[in-house]
């Protein structure tokens, strides 16, 4: 122990020694028989919904998958990443809490915390690519006039591989993949940064690139979304019907990406909360049974996006129906739609990049 201490002496906590080195067997289960069941049942029921909405996304656009835009493509990509969670990730830690032990050793562990971090940072930066977009379409007009399809595949190649080398980090060597304390589920090896420099820095690199930039880039973009619609406004309710109806629907798209960002970013803070302290406060201080409940929490958060998706699709269609027939013919009515297509090319550029 004090061989570990003087290689590692400006380390947090001199000798300090993971959960998961502790005892024999890390996997075993920490929580009570009732709670793993319970906890069980819920990821089931998370991971059906999740399947089940993600993938009739994912079917509904493949149906018109050479008429997807720019921005629809971003949706998609999300809805992959949603769904990969759920089918490779959920089984894995259904089974373990059924079975009151994580069930698929070291191996299946670094592949299901790898899995997990994989998909998950998909997710926010692909989050972070469609705020820039809302706000660069909102807050710069001229930008929608070049965006074609071409340039949201490239902007998907750059989302996967930033995914892919961040996930694939730990097994440089830099880092790595551990049980969660309470056994049933694995994640990265946040404990590193109580053992040494070099785990600090391997753990801060995670947090700012994987976490507080996107988020920091997502909070900005919608912050200046919020203050131009507020300046704009006025401007807008002298435009004609066709400006209007085209600015109704820029601003259904934004509501959408901006309450799947908040939803998602709702449901992994507390676990990012959680896991910096296990990282950076006083070893051990995370109740077991405390730690749980934000893993569970942003493990849902693949179950989201469908459902906004249908939420704001219902209130539009609603609010279609109540004022915009109100304003102009069934015909002008029937081009507006999220749906439209060719009445106009500038229009159908606006609506769904």
């Amino acid at each position: 122990m004090s061989g570990m201490a003087s290689d590692h002496n400006n380390s947090s906590q001199e000798g300090y020694i993971p959960h998961y080195l502790q005892k024999e067997d890390p996997f075993a289960s920490k929580l009570s028989r009732e709670a793993d069941i319970i906890a069980g049942f819920y990821l089931t029921i998370i991971g059906i919904l999740s399947t089940l909405g993600n993938g009739y996304v994912i079917f509904m656009s493949s149906k018109r998958k050479k008429k997807l835009r720019p921005a629809e493509i971003m949706t998609v990509n999300l809805a992959v990443c949603d769904l990969g969670i759920s089918v490779v990730g959920k089984p894995f830690s259904i089974i373990s809490f059924f079975s009151h032990r994580w069930m698929f050793g070291w191996i299946g562990c670094r592949w299901y915390g790898w899995a997990g971090f994989f998909f998950g940072c998909g997710s926010l930066i692909t989050m972070t690519a469609v705020s820039l977009d809302r706000y660069l379409k909102i807050c710069h007009l001229s930008y929608g006039t070049w965006l074609k399809r071409h340039h949201a595949f490239i902007c998907l190649a750059i989302i996967w591989a930033y995914a892919t080398f961040w996930a694939t980090v730990p097994f440089a060597g830099v880092g790595s993949y551990a049980p969660e304390p309470f056994g049933t589920s694995c994640t990265l090896d946040w404990w590193l940064a109580q053992a040494s420099v070099a785990g600090q820095a391997f753990v801060l690199s995670i947090l700012f690139f994987c976490l507080l930039f996107p988020t920091a880039v997502i909070v900005f973009s919608y912050v200046k979304i919020i203050l131009k619609v507020k300046s704009s406004t006025k401007e807008v309710a002298h435009y004609d019907t066709r400006i209007q109806n085209s600015h109704i629907l820029e601003m259904k798209l934004t509501k959408v990406a901006m309450l799947i960002c908040a939803g998602f970013l709702l449901a992994w803070i507390p676990y990012a909360v959680v896991s910096v302290w296990s990282a950076f406060g006083r070893p051990d201080s995370v109740p077991i049974q405390f730690s749980v409940v934000p893993t569970l929490l942003a493990k849902s958060a693949a179950m989201y996006n469908p459902i906004i998706y249908q939420v704001i699709d219902c209130k539009f269609a609603c609010c279609r129906s109540g004022g915009l027939k109100a304003k102009s013919s069934s015909r002008k009515s029937r081009t507006y739609t999220i749906s439209a297509h060719r009445d106009s090319t500038a229009m159908d550029e606006t609506q769904l990049e």
